[in-house]
């Protein structure tokens, strides 16, 4: 494995050993073999194949980094990061299903739960329990700790009443990591994160919103009406909820710029089928310079953003700091993603507005990239906080 330096003295490892390409091949193969042939009807039904979820945990995708011992692969973040970008290079919805179980569920119970919560729940997760993150609300979405969800004590429980929304996972998930507020004077020191299941009463799922683009991914409301959970369910301490949210969503967008590069690699591999087949002119439009050109200008721009997202979970696997490298992948990623994607449509004319070929749907697709786990401009201050420290 080559080693090139950035920021100084620290390595960052961009490129990929024997055993991880023959894994990333694997992955692959999976997704254009099974994958691939759902993703229409997936896209038109808005609902994922429940067929597709079992082979992804029978395949142990779906419990990447959780320990042998409680039924996981016990692999590395990286290897998270080349699972989303291989299956987002065929269907960005799979993708994003896989990457928020491994970089934000798995991880927070990783990092913040105690042993019994590892053991118990680290099992379902690796077994075929879905995870979703729940922390966004109406009024708190950039601004993410001004919760109104509330929880208070009661005894040794805690009761938790409000609204979640733009729940990613939330039909297939049956275990929850839910931030609250238990003491709204106290800011976002009064935010802490609890574990809730799917059959806890008072809680239940919502609707599902009626999305533009990664359709097969379920969005969805969550609401809690009186909704008991025992103390042994809070995820690290009480007004601590703050820390696993940061914390988690900035190994989060890591896996998100791996989704934006495997939906901008799939949008790059249909366009050089398409231009190598569709002719004008008396030849394949590929033969001409400008559509040449801009192939290059995709292919180097995907790269680009690929070695930020390898860089930066490289560094966190290294157990470095990420912070600035994961806003920087994930700001570009989504940037790139939307252009070659748009790209793409150009290439294939009138047959890429249609939905009969797949870049209309990775189109779609691609903008979400600029929304989720962090805005555009949120990467921007962060990246600009860092600079200016």
């Amino acid at each position: 494995m080559s080693t090139i330096l950035t920021n100084g003295a620290r390595p960052a490892l961009t490129t990929l050993s024997e055993e991880e390409v023959m894994f990333q091949e694997a992955v692959r193969d999976f997704a254009r073999a099974e994958v691939a042939p759902l993703v229409s009807r997936m896209d038109e039904t808005q609902t994922m194949d429940p067929g597709l979820i079992k082979q992804l945990f029978e395949l142990g995708l779906m419990g990447i980094e959780i320990p042998e011992r409680w039924g996981g692969a016990e692999s590395t973040f990286f290897t998270s990061v080349l699972v989303v970008e291989e299956l987002s290079r065929v269907d960005p919805s799979v993708g994003v299903l896989v990457d928020v179980q491994n970089t934000l569920v798995i991880n927070a119970f990783l990092r913040w739960a105690d042993e019994t919560q590892q053991e118990h729940y680290l099992k379902r997760l690796g077994a075929g329990a879905v995870g979703a993150y729940a922390l966004s609300e109406a009024g708190s979405g950039s601004d993410a700790f001004a919760l109104a969800c509330r929880a208070e004590a009661d005894g040794d429980d805690w009761v938790i009443d409000g609204q979640k929304l733009w729940i990613t996972n939330g039909n297939e998930a049956e275990i929850f990591i839910v931030f609250a507020t238990v003491d709204p004077d106290a800011g976002y020191k009064g935010i802490t994160a609890f574990v809730v299941d799917r059959d806890t009463p008072g809680f239940t799922v919502g609707k599902k919103e009626d999305k533009l683009g990664i359709r097969a991914s379920s969005t969805t409301e969550l609401i809690f009406e009186g909704c008991r959970v025992p103390g042994s369910q809070v995820l690290g301490d009480v007004g601590k909820g703050y820390k696993v949210a940061i914390e988690t969503l900035n190994e989060g967008r890591i896996g998100i710029g791996a989704q934006m590069v495997g939906l901008a690699q799939g949008a790059l591999d249909h366009s050089l089928k398409y231009v190598q087949e569709r002719e004008q002119f008396g030849r394949p439009i590929g033969k001409f310079q400008g559509v040449q050109f801009q192939l290059a200008e995709m292919a180097t721009k995907i790269e680009a953003a690929r070695l930020l997202v390898y860089n930066a979970a490289r560094l966190k696997d290294a157990g470095q700091d990420f912070l600035m490298q994961a806003a920087q992948a994930k700001l570009y990623s989504s940037q790139i993603a939307q252009e070659v994607a748009s790209m793409a449509i150009d290439l294939h004319g009138g047959y890429g507005f249609t939905r009969e070929y797949p870049v209309e749907k990775l189109y779609r697709d691609a903008k979400i990239g600029t929304i989720y786990e962090g805005t555009t401009n949120m990467q921007l201050q962060t990246i600009a906080k860092l600079l200016l420290r």
